[in-house]
């Protein structure tokens, strides 16, 4: 306990003492400069001329930036979407994979298997791109069935199902 007590003193007296109390006052006096603060960066004043390209150097202001279109979508109107889970997850889908809740897939009654949908939700305005691996919706009423993570993307999990618009992406 003496020694830990000790020890704290020693390093508070440590900390008390200034930096420079080992050195004379001469010294610290003659440690800083005393140019003139101008002059100091009288070398930098003018730059040197940029250097010429070389002919194989390719001039980046010259190329134009690709304007990565959303592929085109054709309105198949909106409707009631529900989304299936747990239940669900590692069965066999209608088209033979097994059914991950976390991927980004949904059941449809009539497009074909592998077809891209965007499906939105007009009441927050996100937008999931999913992949038809099913057969579904068997409830009345319902257009789609979501995977639960496409139905979290769109914020339908609270509610269970939610009105939204349906897109198929052409290829």
């Amino acid at each position: 306990m003496t020694n830990r007590a000790f020890r704290s003193m020693l390093f508070l007296a440590a900390l008390a003492l200034p930096a420079t109390a080992a050195q004379p006052e001469e010294t610290i006096q003659m440690a800083i400069p005393q140019a003139d603060f101008d002059a100091s960066f009288a070398s930098f004043e003018a730059l040197p001329p940029a250097p010429e390209p070389a002919g194989h150097v390719v001039d980046l202001g010259a190329i134009d930036v690709p304007i990565e279109l959303p592929p085109a979508a054709t309105s198949i109107g909106s409707g009631v979407a529900s989304y299936y889970g747990k239940r669900f997850h590692g069965r066999r889908t209608a088209n033979g994979e097994r059914f991950d809740m976390h991927a980004m897939t949904a059941a449809h009654r009539t497009l074909p298997f592998g077809t891209l949908v965007a499906v939105t939700n007009p009441r927050n305005g996100k937008t999931v791109t999913v992949r038809i691996n099913d057969r579904g919706p068997f409830a009345h009423g319902r257009l789609i069935d979501l995977s639960r993570a496409a139905a979290t993307e769109l914020g339908l999990i609270r509610r269970g199902h939610g009105t939204v618009e349906l897109a198929v992406l052409d290829r």
